[in-house]
């Protein structure tokens, strides 16, 4: 009841389309009733009146049979379009709050996410929820009015019959029930398994490079197909149940259509009801089945509906771990001092401590390398600082204000990302360019690209900043795709810059070019580079070595290799020659 009451909440912006679209099917319903009576009319009555009046009766009739058929055409023509826009909004509405939420989420949520799961939950589940939320109450609706009409006029017509025929609703509500239970299991199952084959569609398409560069389709192609073969086994599960329900109720309409055959023959050998009574009642059954069978076909959607719905919700529900707290600051003007205050972190707590008593000062334009092993947590550490994780213990201050207390928006505009692994978007040079600051005129774009060393690549590009560069800017090379994401940050113009092993990658001379990029980029900002290639860090103003045991070294480069500690052991690994 509660998820029902919450996806009916849903049809609150669109309250006057929802009554007009049910008065409609209520008018469509009321009509589809009234056919089998003026039947009965003409064949009990018009036919015996004298020949002019039955000819007039007949006449007016006609024109009544047109009027209805008028307003059928057009509550049901109100009913197919303004229904299904209506069902497309709650859909859009849905779809940009799913969108939204996914937006606020952090990144440890989407460390335990797949993507091709989340797609699955933004397409293939509204839809079906759109389905649902259209014809859902229209079928309940159009039901609900013809089978308590029919009972009425057919109760009208013989008492008798008409408590034979409606004798076998409550065993269709049993049959119901329960088939409802098992196809509600099923198709949840169905949604899980369209997700599966979603996230390894998703992950063979991307990494379609890696595959061919290893001969390793024919290894793809067992995974898809024992992902695809799951799912059919799980359809299979869904149409037995369905089928199961559907055998049930089709054997059970027939031996209602038996047992009313049978009885009003019954009644009419004793005189109790006419042939055109018959007749009708007859009609009338057939006008009964079809919304039972439209009642079964709405149980199938509603299933498949509220599964999609249950599956939205559980994202839904799902809060995000960071946010912004009550009366948190905007923060602007800063001049980009940075402290760590015995600063721990762990991605869990059944997770043990990537590292603790972490205790780091960087002033306003400091220049400061992160090095030391792989897995101590240096990326971890810099993600701290725009706050993509919280800290479980200590403080992280920019200009002595502690980042929890400011919005996540004005603290990460403060920032600027270098990282390795480089996104572009699936565009133009200028639109990649442009997204560190939305709404840049384009000689912004160009300036903040000359700056970054990029201009001179980017005119030769068959449409210069206009040129498509593919999904990931798999057009471009390493070091250009690099050069394109400095210039992203040069054009955001930040106080703070965090540059992620953005070289190491790159060959010798896309890495020098990139370098001289970032030095130009780094000039008067307090820079924190997390490097690989220690070649690339030698001027840095101060260099941190951190280790499993916190931070163990802290000096400048001449200084390191004097100690001959941690740093000079990784310096002497990578210069031995």
């Amino acid at each position: 009841m509660n998820n029902i009451k919450r996806f009916v909440s849903y049809y609150k912006p669109f309250k006057g389309l929802i009554i007009a679209d049910l008065i409609c099917a209520f008018i469509a319903s009321l009509v589809a009733l009234a056919y089998p009576l003026i039947i009965r009319k003409i064949t009990t009555e018009v036919i015996y009146l004298p020949r002019q009046e039955g000819i007039r009766h007949l006449g007016i009739i006609i024109l009544v049979f047109l009027g209805l058929i008028l307003a059928e055409f057009l509550s049901n023509y109100f009913i197919n379009y303004f229904g299904h826009v209506t069902g497309a909004k709650i859909e859009y509405n849905m779809r940009e709050e799913l969108f939204g939420h996914l937006q606020e989420q952090s990144f440890s949520f989407f460390d335990n996410q797949r993507v091709g799961q989340l797609m699955s939950r933004i397409s293939n589940d509204l839809n079906e929820i759109t389905e649902l939320s259209h014809h859902g109450p229209e079928d309940v609706i159009i039901s609900l009015v013809r089978i308590i009409g029919s009972f009425f006029i057919l109760i009208f017509i013989s008492p008798v019959l008409t408590l034979m025929l409606f004798a076998s609703v409550p065993v269709i509500l049993i049959i119901a029930y329960f088939s409802n239970i098992r196809m509600s299991k099923a198709y949840k199952k169905n949604r899980e398994a369209v997700g599966d084959i979603n996230s390894q569609l998703e992950d063979s398409l991307s990494g379609i490079r890696v595959v061919k560069s290893f001969a390793n389709e024919a290894i793809e192609m067992e995974k898809f197909n024992k992902g695809n073969a799951a799912f059919v086994q799980c359809k299979k599960n869904a149409y037995r149940v369905m089928s199961d329900f559907s055998g049930q109720m089709g054997i059970l309409l027939s031996l209602v259509n038996l047992i009313v055959a049978a009885g009003g023959g019954y009644l009419i050998i004793n005189g109790n009801i006419e042939i055109a009574d018959l007749l009708t009642f007859i009609i009338y059954i057939n006008l009964l089945i079809a919304p039972v069978q439209q009642l079964i076909r709405f149980t199938e959607q509603y299933q498949y509906g509220m599964a999609g719905f249950k599956r939205f919700t559980e994202i839904m529900d799902t809060a995000p771990q960071i946010v912004d707290k009550e009366g948190a600051i905007a923060l602007g003007g800063i001049r980009g001092r940075i402290e760590l205050k015995d600063v721990s972190f762990s991605y869990s707590e059944e997770s043990k401590e990537v590292f603790k008593n972490i205790n780091l000062v960087a002033e306003e334009g400091d220049y400061i390398a992160i090095v030391g092993p792989s897995g101590v947590g240096k990326t971890t550490l810099c993600c701290l600082i725009p706050r993509f994780y919280d800290v479980t213990d200590g403080q992280v201050l920019i200009d002595g204000i502690d980042i929890r207390d400011v919005t996540q928006e004005s603290l990460r505009q403060n920032i600027g990302i270098v990282q390795q692994d480089v996104y572009l978007f699936a565009g133009t040079v200028i639109e990649n360019i442009g997204y560190g600051k939305p709404g840049a005129s384009r000689e912004e774009i160009i300036e903040a690209a000359k700056n970054a060393g990029a201009h001179e690549f980017i005119t030769g590009l068959p449409e210069g900043y206009d040129t498509y560069i593919g999904q990931r800017g798999i057009k471009l090379s390493g070091g250009q795709k690099q050069r394109l994401s400095i210039a992203r940050v040069f054009l955001k113009n930040p106080p703070i810059l965090i540059f992620d092993e953005a070289t190491s990658s790159l060959d010798n001379e896309s890495e020098v070019i990139v370098q001289e990029s970032f030095e130009r980029l780094a000039k008067n900002r307090t820079t924190l580079v997390i490097a690989h290639r220690l070649s690339t860090i030698k001027n840095a103003r101060r260099i941190i070595v951190l280790t499993e045991d916190g931070i163990s070294e802290d000096g400048t480069h001449e200084e390191l290799i004097r100690m001959n500690g941690v740093y000079a052991r990784l310096y002497d690994l990578q210069f031995r020659e």
